[in-house]
């Protein structure tokens, strides 16, 4: 497949067998949603084959579906039934995802039309399905539950997605499409960045052992050529062939290059908020929040769709006042918002334009101008694409040219609403690690549950009737925060509960020799947690370990959590026999 003068697909290929689970990865552009449409049967190709077995039922769910010609969302869901499916299947999909079957296509945001499709490809069953990015714009308890009803299946799976935890909890063979060309290798997503820079790696010393032949066989025909003239026209046409090998021989294009430009320092505190409460129409939005985000920090809102996280990024921001409570924001801070509905780009004006806000030629990056030609490359865009209009652009190559907007500002402050949708994982990648050196501070709105442990120093979660907690680190820790959190809750409703007057008595008489053991022993236990903590703190303290060894870094965060959730078990405990033998003493 070509896209004008310029090959997409050269020979790609991809095979499903029953059950199998495939992701399909590459960069923004490779051609993953073109080879998925033509495999789908949606689109022809300029040239192959596409083989379906006689009976085999595909379903193909789209970047961006369509509701329009259906009168409500029942009927766009039973339209993808087949003769024989369970009708009453698809009432029950719409129902675990939020929906009742009676919203109007007009009226639906992007989450509930991506909700409404999935329900319309799962509904039948089918022995294959092909997903387009089908996380982008759910929310997390959607993820979660999409990935479980995705396991349960039996359908062979071709997944596309910047989800890195959900392609390395569903994936078992992967389908890497660069430069045109499918590679498949039989492991999951887990396996895929070694398995690429492995491939690279030998494509870049085969590069070089056919540069340094070519150099010899034109070294030959400067010097070398006798009068065996047989024997020379045919070593000639091998050199032609060389030659011609060599310049078909395409590298990986260029890696993107993510740089933000620094604005004023701002002051230590961004923004406090103080007891503030929200309601509309009645509904708590927000409901008595304290928080403190400081300079440097990065947090995350995260919960629910309709838990009001934009509405809670606006009061944090002063965009909206509170109905009672205090919000302050702190001196000197210069904002850059990135939406995820990309509604700052004008679809109609051309791509050098839109970088350039139509004023020239060049970008001011980092206090230094540049060509917006050399801006465009850093981003992955072809100087043939400067006068391309933002709207035939695909969603991956949209959310770059934001970025690429966004990031040319002076800010020490971004607003960044659902920055992972439609990226693909390299430019994900750049992006964590542009976070991780911005200077300034970073709140995000996402449901990327990977991007969010890698990016966080803390999260605002929501707890449902307007209740926002924060917690320190990502979304992992998080759920580990809050099942501790249940546990006590619980611990402290058993405490309150009065014990029978038997089991008082019984208590109140003497300690077991296990007690009395564990009160004595308990101590030293707790000391050898606390420096097992203090040895994993320092191994994570280096900045560099997860690039380093990621293997390393995830054994430390693994041990450190197991230690910290054992020291307060261990503290708990002792607290309760010491309790126990101050009341028998008493």
């Amino acid at each position: 497949m070509a896209l004008g003068s310029a090959p997409l697909l050269t020979g790609a290929e991809i095979s499903v067998s029953p059950g199998e689970r495939l992701c399909l990865v590459g960069r923004n552009g490779s051609g993953k949603s073109t080879l998925l449409k033509i495999a789908a049967g949606l689109i022809p190709a300029d040239k192959g084959s596409v083989f379906i077995q006689p009976g085999a039922t595909v379903r193909y769910l789209p970047q961006e579906p369509d509701l329009s010609a259906y009168a409500n969302t029942l009927a766009y869901v039973e339209s993808g039934l087949g003769p024989g499916d369970d009708e009453y299947r698809a009432r029950y999909l719409l129902e675990q995802l939020g929906l009742d079957g009676t919203e109007l296509p007009a009226n639906l945001s992007g989450g509930e039309a991506r909700r409404a499709a999935l329900a319309r490809v799962l509904a039948p069953n089918p022995d294959i399905l092909l997903l387009d990015e089908p996380t982008n714009h759910l929310d997390l308890p959607a993820i979660a539950w999409l990935e479980a009803e995705l396991s349960s299946m039996r359908s062979a799976l071709v997944l596309i997605s910047h989800d890195r935890r959900l392609l390395e909890s569903l994936s078992r063979a992967i389908v890497w499409l660069d430069r045109g060309i499918a590679r498949r290798i039989e492991r999951g997503f887990a396996h895929f960045e070694a398995w690429r820079d492995e491939v690279l790696e030998q494509e870049e010393r085969d590069r070089h052992k056919l540069d340094r032949k070519l150099v010899m066989e034109e070294d030959w025909l400067r010097y070398g050529v006798t009068a065996r003239r047989k024997r020379n026209v045919k070593r000639l046409a091998g050199l032609h062939d060389l030659r011609e090998k060599t310049r078909q021989a395409r590298g990986p294009a260029g890696g993107v290059r993510l740089v933000s430009q620094e604005g004023e320092i701002s002051g230590k505190l961004v923004a406090v908020a103080e007891n503030v409460s929200l309601s509309f129409d009645g509904r708590p939005i927000v409901k008595n929040l304290t928080t403190r985000i400081l300079r440097g920090d990065r947090v995350g809102i995260i919960g629910p769709n309709g838990a009001g996280k934009s509405t809670l990024l606006k009061l944090l921001m002063g965009e909206i006042a509170p109905d009672s409570g205090e919000i302050r924001l702190g001196a000197s801070l210069q904002t850059v918002i990135l939406d995820q509905s990309r509604s700052s780009l004008d679809p109609d004006v051309p791509l050098a334009d839109t970088l350039t806000g139509g004023t020239g030629s060049h970008v001011e990056v980092g206090g230094q101008k540049r060509h917006v030609i050399g801006y465009m490359k850093d981003f992955l865009f072809a100087p043939e694409q400067a006068r391309t209009p933002v709207g035939v652009l695909s969603g991956g190559e949209r959310g770059r040219v934001t970025l690429a907007v966004a990031l040319a500002k002076p800010s020490n402050l971004l607003i960044l609403d659902e920055p992972t949708n439609d990226l693909d994982l390299e430019t994900l990648e750049l992006l964590q690690e542009l976070l991780a050196e911005y200077p300034g501070t970073v709140i995000l709105v996402s449901h990327d549950r990977d991007f969010l442990d890698r990016v966080c120093t803390s999260v605002i979660h929501s707890e449902g009737d307007g209740v926002w907690t924060e917690y320190a680190g990502g979304y992992s820790d998080m759920l580990n925060q809050r099942g501790g959190a249940a546990k006590a809750v619980e611990a402290e409703r058993a405490k309150a509960a009065p014990a029978p007057a038997a089991a008082r008595s019984q208590q109140a008489r003497k300690m077991s020799f296990k007690d009395k053991h564990a009160l004595e022993t308990l101590p030293r236990e707790m000391e050898k947690l606390s420096s097992e903590i203090a040895k994993q703190r320092r191994l994570l303290d280096d900045p560099n370990l997860y690039k380093k060894n990621r293997a390393a870094f995830d054994a430390a965060t693994a041990a450190l959590t197991a230690a910290e959730t054992a020291l307060a078990a261990a503290e708990e405990r002792w607290l309760e026999l010491e309790m126990l033998r101050e009341e028998i003493g008493a």
